[in-house]
């Protein structure tokens, strides 16, 4: 087994940095852990970003339909922002400590690649 990368720990913050995540992916072949979180960023980001398009487009046609109530759904995805960084900030915090943070269904389909 090769030896820890010496930026895994900018490697693991990076790796859950949305697009930054390309960064260890590409850079950092050799060392599985960075291998790990980079691709696990990257289906968190897929996921979140599919997620806030759906959001965006429930919120478009409630907003349509109820002239108004939109508004207010548009103004809770606040909460849902706050949601995605503690998410990023838990993974980091965990992956910089040696561990890994396990979100149910987004953790096994990034463990496929």
């Amino acid at each position: 087994m090769a030896d820890p990368s010496p930026d895994r720990g900018v490697m693991i913050v990076l790796a859950y940095l949305w697009p930054l995540a390309l960064v260890p992916l590409l850079i950092e072949k050799h060392d599985a852990e960075v291998q790990w979180h980079a691709k696990h960023g990257i289906v968190l980001m897929v996921a979140e970003l599919i997620l806030i398009f759906a959001y965006a487009m429930f919120t478009t046609f409630v907003s349509l339909a109820t002239f108004g109530f939109g508004c207010v759904l548009g103004v809770l995805m606040v909460f849902g922002w706050v949601g995605i960084l503690a998410l990023h900030i838990v993974a980091i915090l965990k992956g910089v400590n040696g561990g890994r943070l396990i979100v149910p269904g987004i953790s096994e389909y990034a463990n496929r690649f």
